[in-house]
C-alpha cells in the first residue's frame, strides 16, 4: 500500500499528517510511503528525517498523488488535489463532512474513497484513533496560555514581601476533553477553577481535577447522546445555563468556552450583557468560533476588545500553534487508522468494519453515510 503525505496549504497550517516515528511503523507493516519535500519543515522534521525512517521524498506532485493509494492530511485537500488521484484511492484526515459536507462532492464524481477522522466512532476499540481527542489535548492546553500571556494578572497565589496576590479565577465552559485539559492546565498554574457542563456526568472528572463544578437544573433532559456528546439543547436549557454562566462570569479573570455539538452550530453560552458585566481586563478563549462561536461578541480568527475591556480571542486552528507535538499526536492516530486498511501490504477496506464503515464519507461513487447524505439532500448508499 502507497501512502502518500503532503505539504499542508491552509494558511497557519503547521502540523504535518505523518511524523518519522509513524514511517517506521508503516514501512515495517509492508507500505510504502512516499512525503512531499518539506511537508514537516513547520512542525520541527527536515526531509532527511522522513528519509532516515524509510520515505520516499520528493518535489514532484504531479508523481506522488497519482501512484497513491492513500492521501493522509491534516485539513482537507484541495480539489485539484483530489483530481490528480485516481479512481478508488483514499483520502483521510480532517475533511469537515459536518459542517462543509458539498466540498467532498467532487470525491463522489472522482470514485474517492473519503474517511473524515471527525466520524471516527467513540468505542474502546477507535481509542488510539480518535484525532478529535488528541487535538482537543493540544488546544485545551494552548488556550490557557494563551489567555494567560494576555491576562494582566498573574494565574497563581503569591506570598510575597510586599502582599499577597490573589490567585486568578478561571471558569471554564463545557468539560469535554478540550475542557478538561484547560482545567487542569489552569490548575498547574495556580488559578482557582471553576468549570459548567450540560452533562451532569462530566461533574465527576471536573472535581477529579480539583475545579468546582457548576450545576444547574436543566429539568431532566437527556444532554448527550450514545457516543457521549453533547446534544442540542432546547431554548429554555440553554437559557438556564446562560443566567448561571452570566453570574459567574461577573468574578472570572478567565473564560475558556469549549461547547459544542457535532454537525450543529455551536451553542450561544454568552451574550453580550455576560460579557460587559465582566471586569476590566479579563480574557476570553472562545474556542467553539469554527462552528460559530459560544460567545456572542466573539469575531472568528479575530481578537476583540469590548468597551468594558474585555479581550476576547476566537482562534481558528489553535492545534497548529504547538506543530511538533500536535503532529505526533495526530501521526500515532492516523498510523492506528492506516492499520485497518493494510491487508498483506495491499489496501484493503471492509465496510463492515465498526470504525472503518462509520467514518468512510465516500465510497465507489456514493455517499456511504446517512448523516452527510442527509446533508447534501442524497440517499445514502451501503
Amino acid at each position: 500500500m502507497r501512502v502518500a503525505v503532503l505539504r499542508e496549504t491552509l494558511p497557519g497550517e503547521a502540523r504535518v499528517a505523518l511524523v518519522p516515528e509513524s514511517i517506521k511503523k508503516l514501512t515495517a507493516a509492508k507500505n510504502e510511503v512516499w512525503v512531499e519535500s518539506a511537508a514537516g519543515e513547520a512542525a520541527g522534521v527536515n526531509d532527511s528525517d522522513y528519509e532516515a525512517a524509510g520515505a520516499k521524498v520528493t518535489s514532484d506532485r504531479t508523481q506522488l498523488l497519482p501512484a497513491a493509494d492513500v492521501l493522509v492530511c491534516v485539513q482537507r485537500p484541495a480539489p485539484s488535489y483530489m483530481a490528480a488521484m485516481r479512481p478508488g484511492s483514499v483520502v483521510l484526515g480532517f475533511l469537515r463532512p459536518l459542517d462543509e459536507p458539498g466540498a467532498l462532492e467532487p470525491a463522489v464524481g472522482l470514485k474517492l474513497t473519503t474517511f473524515a477522522v471527525e466520524l471516527i466512532p467513540r468505542i474502546t476499540r477507535a481509542q488510539a484513533m480518535d484525532a478529535l481527542s488528541s487535538m482537543a489535548t493540544v488546544v485545551g492546553y494552548k488556550a490557557v496560555l494563551l489567555a494567560a500571556s494576555h491576562l494582566p494578572r498573574m494565574f497563581p497565589m503569591l506570598m510575597t514581601a510586599a502582599g499577597t496576590v490573589a490567585p486568578a479565577k478561571v471558569l471554564v465552559l463545557g468539560a469535554g476533553v478540550a475542557g478538561l485539559q484547560a482545567i487542569a492546565t489552569a490548575k498547574r498554574l495556580g488559578a482557582v477553577v471553576e468549570a459548567y457542563d450540560v452533562r451532569a456526568a462530566a461533574g465527576e472528572q471536573v472535581k477529579s481535577l480539583g475545579a468546582t463544578f457548576l450545576e444547574v437544573d436543566l429539568g431532566g433532559i437527556a444532554t448527550e447522546d450514545a457516543g457521549g456528546y453533547a446534544r442540542e439543547l432546547s431554548p429554555e436549557a440553554l437559557k438556564r445555563g446562560r443566567d448561571l454562566i452570566a453570574k459567574q462570569a461577573r468574578n472570572a479573570d478567565v473564560i475558556v468556552t469549549t461547547a459544542a455539538v457535532p454537525g450543529k452550530r455551536a451553542p450561544l453560552m454568552m451574550e453580550d450583557e455576560a460579557v460587559l458585566a465582566m471586569k476590566r481586563g479579563s480574557v476570553i478563549v472562545d474556542l467553539a468560533a469554527s462552528t460559530g462561536g459560544n460567545v456572542s461578541l466573539s469575531r472568528p480568527d479575530e481578537v476583540v476588545v469590548t468597551s468594558n475591556g474585555v479581550s476576547i480571542f476566537a482562534p481558528l486552528n489553535l492545534a497548529a500553534t504547538v506543530p511538533y507535538h500536535a503532529s505526533q499526536l495526530f501521526s500515532r492516530n492516523m498510523t492506528s487508522f492506516l492499520q485497518l486498511l493494510n491487508k498483506d501490504g495491499q489496501l484493503t477496506i471492509d465496510m463492515r468494519d465498526d470504525v472503518v464503515g462509520p467514518s468512510c464519507v465516500t465510497h465507489q461513487g456514493q455517499v456511504v453515510n446517512a448523516r452527510v447524505a442527509a446533508l447534501l439532500g442524497e440517499p445514502v448508499t451501503r
